[in-house]
């Protein structure tokens, strides 16, 4: 059994009916509880549930502050190749975009670290584009190594490896994993994916289940928002999140709210997220699922980033650059525009500022 099974009972459900029977008085119920069914979860993301706003955040910076206090661990994205072998229509890297592509060397790797490192951060995210040729897992373990010696997290987000796979980057010293399914559901999978390895809907969606049977120790779903519609994509992101955090309870599970940006091709969104559509879904998240990380890249701008500290989010993104080797190159291709341009230090003032605490590390290998 894999979560996929669980998608197949709800993926042909009437979510439209469903959301038209959703009344205020549905929602004030649901706010009433102490802990939410998959029902409960759907209802939060209704049409009424935007008019109650207010109360629902209340509840979700409760939680919160119960489950995680005013921590907020900081990261930073590092980007080590950009070849890929997938036509995603989305995605600034697709092999359809002409650009130059490049592989990090070992050494400029550890140039880069050397920058990132003197911002005082130890959380790290390597990233590649899906080229198993370009960055074969032997490279990314090289690359990993030389990277223990500043980062006390690495983090990784590629291609969907194999169980086993993910253990030998385990034992070279990833200890987390971030894989976006992009998009649940199936037929508008197939619709953004049109060449390349990543055509293969349901090995990526078992991936984060094979990291954790892996041993990492943290594991990091969500889905691109802007492909699907975001209401039915959150419910089936939230249902995974959950079948991995109640199959795999020594797992920490987070969950990504990412939603399409700017890139060098000119692919529009499906579906548009709205900042009121974000958040709501933070907030239906945090009340599903109390004990879940939520986690913000630097794709939203600075002011909405500021707002949404208090509603539920627990990592931030810092400093990011979306080009390989793009704080010791200059002109490099970037994945897709960053919104939120500030460093370090900026985002460790303006947490500071509202009351938060910004933690650069929170995890140390043996």
């Amino acid at each position: 059994m894999s979560y996929f099974d669980q998608y197949a009972r709800f993926k042909d459900f009437d979510f439209d009916s469903f959301f038209c029977r959703v009344s205020p008085e549905d929602i004030q119920r649901v706010l009433a509880k102490e802990r939410l069914n998959t029902v409960d979860f759907l209802t939060l993301l209704a049409p009424a549930a935007e008019n109650l706003l207010e109360a629902i955040a209340q509840k979700a910076r409760r939680l919160t502050l119960q489950h995680f206090g005013r921590a907020m661990l900081l990261y930073t994205p590092l980007y080590l190749s950009n070849h890929c072998a997938n036509l995603c229509l989305y995605c600034g890297f697709s092999s359809s975009n002409r650009f130059k592509r490049q592989t990090l060397t070992l050494a400029e790797v550890e140039s880069e670290a050397r920058v990132v490192a003197a911002t005082g951060l130890k959380t790290i995210l390597i990233l590649t584009g899906e080229s198993r040729r370009h960055a074969p897992v032997d490279y990314i373990a090289e690359c990993v190594r030389i990277l223990t010696s500043y980062f006390s997290s690495i983090g990784i987000e590629i291609y969907p490896l194999e169980e086993e796979e993910y253990r030998e980057l385990s034992e070279a010293g990833v200890d987390s994993l971030t894989i976006y399914q992009e998009v649940y559901d199936e037929r508008i999978y197939g619709q953004v994916h049109l060449q390349g390895p990543k055509q293969d809907y349901r090995f990526r969606l078992d991936a984060s289940e094979r990291g954790c049977r892996a041993g990492l120790r943290s594991v990091n779903v969500g889905a691109l928002l802007g492909l699907g519609d975001w209401r039915r994509e959150t419910y089936f992101g939230g249902l995974h999140a959950d079948y991995l955090q109640n199959r795999y309870p020594e797992v920490e599970i987070s969950y990504s709210v990412p939603r399409l940006r700017p890139h060098c091709g000119d692919f529009a969104a499906f579906y548009p997220v709205t900042d009121i559509n974000l958040v709501q879904i933070l907030l239906a998240l945090r009340l599903f699922m109390p004990r879940l990380g939520l986690t913000l890249s630097t794709r939203e701008g600075a002011a909405l980033r500021d707002h949404l500290i208090y509603l539920g989010v627990t990592k931030m993104s810092a400093d990011s650059r979306t080009s390989v080797g793009g704080r010791i190159m200059a002109g490099g291709e970037n994945q897709f525009a960053i919104a939120d341009n500030r460093d370090v230090e900026q985002i460790r003032e303006a947490l500071l500022t509202r009351g938060y605490d910004p933690v650069f590390k929170d995890w140390h290998p043996f």
